[in-house]
């Protein structure tokens, strides 16, 4: 509850108002002023850290917004509050532990607690295939660059690629000796690399379905995983081995692995070689790269590291906004996206000045997030996936 007085702006006004605002139980952003002012079509509201308000709306009645703004010029900061666009319930019917959206943003694809995984339209989460052969859970799930395939690892230890267009598996990997819990995709999609719970880093030959070596076996289950372009200024040394002719794409390129036992690591993926480990405050979730050498890592109990690969001993900066877990990690433009176990979900742009709040989970934690142009998807225990639109801004 927020108690606004009138702005110096609108001057003939002289009572004050009360505006009830409610982002997270709705999947819209509410709110129900007391006051009568003269003022329709409010599109935004704007909170100056002082809570004047420059808006009004109509007596007693219930006003419908996609976006709230909240700023403070005295700290130079300010948030804005966006409703999803739309929600999508009939895709699962328990909590979603993934999903990820085609390069051409036709589609989407989402695995979840319920067993299954689907692909569907991105558009209006209509259902368009049903991808059935894993035995318990799926924990992850992508497409390659194409937007044709799908590439999925589950609790079975099976890395599996499916075609989109009929739901067939094509290819099944098999090596690992625990769950598959992250994935990535090199290059086109030639090799992918897995991560897993049996503390493994496995790089694959998807052509002939056969494992081109361990990367990293860290004994410590690796919950999560990155691969980006290395800056020229980075040392990533040199393979102990000729790579192999079916390796694609894997020089000049770094691996980062989130680990359960509060460690990141860092190696290059042709060279195998390491790069530096860095011990966080808790088990390490996910990770991901802003650029060819910032990256960025959560942990369990709620810090993200934004970590420089040239001199990576101490962080650039710790963000802290509360203790639930980090549980994904995307960047995006110019800044990234975040979600926590706490159903918080925001993006943060220009050095933590300019922060947009993503409402609607509740309280339910927001294990995953995909864009694509404008359009951000996350999915939800609540068996929700959500699609915001930056346009209502």
């Amino acid at each position: 509850v927020l108690e606004l007085k009138p702005s110096s702006v609108d001057s003939k006004f002289s009572t004050t108002m009360q505006v009830y605002v409610f982002p997270r139980y709705f999947d819209t952003a509410w709110v129900l002023t007391s006051f009568v002012p003269s003022y329709s079509d409010l599109d935004t509201v704007l909170i100056t850290s002082n809570m004047i308000a420059n808006f009004c709306c109509e007596p007693a009645e219930w006003v419908q917004t996609k976006s709230i703004h909240i700023s403070c010029p005295k700290e130079s900061t300010s948030s804005k509050f966006l409703a999803p666009y739309t929600t999508f319930s009939r895709i699962h019917t328990k909590s979603i532990t993934c999903l990820d959206i085609s390069s051409g943003g036709g589609l989407g694809v989402s695995s979840s607690t319920d067993g299954t995984m689907k692909i569907w339209q991105a558009s209006n989460g209509e259902l368009r295939r049903v991808l059935e052969g894993h035995v318990f859970d799926v924990n992850c799930c992508r497409f390659f660059p194409s937007g044709l395939v799908v590439l999925s690892g589950g609790m079975d230890a099976q890395l599996k690629i499916w075609s989109a267009e009929d739901a067939s598996c094509v290819v099944t990997f098999k090596g690992h000796k625990g769950g598959i819990l992250d994935t990535a995709i090199v290059d086109r999609g030639r090799n992918v690399v897995s991560g897993s719970r049996d503390g493994t880093a496995r790089l694959w030959d998807c052509g002939r379905s056969a494992c081109l070596g361990v990367l990293a076996d860290c004994g410590s289950s690796i919950n999560g995983l990155a691969v980006g372009a290395a800056d020229n200024s980075i040392n990533l040394g040199s393979p102990e081995q000729m790579p192999s002719e079916r390796e694609v794409g894997t020089e000049a390129k770094m691996l980062l692995l989130a680990r359960e036992d509060k460690k990141l690591q860092c190696l290059g993926l042709q060279s195998r070689q390491p790069v530096f480990l860095f011990i966080g405050s808790d088990a390490f979730n996910c990770c991901t790269f802003l650029s060819g050498f910032l990256l960025l890592a959560g942990t369990q109990d709620g810090n993200i590291y934004q970590l420089d690969v040239r001199s990576p001993r101490a962080p650039v900066q710790i963000i802290h906004r509360s203790g639930a877990p980090v549980l994904s990690l995307l960047s995006f433009r110019d800044g990234f996206i975040a979600s926590q176990g706490d159903g918080s979900c925001f993006i943060v742009q220009q050095d933590l000045d300019y922060v947009i709040e993503l409402t609607g989970a509740d309280c339910d934690p927001v294990y995953k997030v995909a864009t694509w142009e404008k359009q951000i998807y996350a999915c939800c225990r609540d068996s929700l996936i959500r699609r915001y639109q930056l346009s209502d801004l």
